[in-house]
Parts: C-alpha cells; structure tokens; sequence
C-alpha cells in the first residue's frame, strides 16, 4: 500500500505501537485507563528542514524506524481508519536499538 501522506520539512508520519497493559496482578486495563503510547514505527520521513543559508538538512530517523517519541509531541490524524501521528524530527526521542531501518 502506498502511504498517502507526505510530510514537510523536518516532520513525520508515525504509527502508534500500541501495548496490551496488564496490572501486576493480571488485570488488562480497558483502553480508557491505557498511557497514551510513545512509541511508534515511521511510515513516512518528509526531506528535511532548511537551514538559514538555504541548505537542506538530512533527516536521522528513516522509514521503518522504531522510534521512541514525545508523550504530548505531534499532532493526530485518521487515515483510512488508521490513526497515526505527524511529528517533528526533535519530538524523536530515541530510536530503538535492533529496530532500525538499514
């Protein structure tokens, strides 16, 4: 499937790796009672940002990447009944070892 958003600049297209929560317990919590999830596979990396001087700065994080992001960084948006998020590059927190794209 070709994805349908393409970001600008310096931004992002994420889709959120949800976790099933489970107490110690055992008890799975509803999704109202769920963290918002920080973590997430990139599906799309627009070209970069300009510099003052006119030039473009390449982009760190690629598609495919598993990326650690920002709780309340970004902006949500429905696709095709999938949600995703379009974030800045410096809402990138960490890109997961072992999950990054070659």
């Amino acid at each position: 499937m070709a994805f349908k958003l393409e970001p600008l600049a310096d931004r992002l297209v994420v889709k959120p790796i949800e976790r099933e929560e489970v107490t110690k317990g055992g008890i799975l919590l509803p999704d109202t009672a769920k963290e918002k999830p920080q973590e997430g596979k990139v599906l799309a990396v627009g070209p970069g940002k300009l510099s003052d001087d006119g030039k473009r700065i390449a982009m760190e994080t690629k598609v495919g990447d598993t990326v650690i992001y920002a709780r309340y960084g970004g902006q949500e948006y429905k696709i095709d009944d999938e949600e995703v998020m379009i974030l800045k590059e410096s809402d990138i927190l960490a890109v997961l070892a072992g999950k990054k794209a070659k």
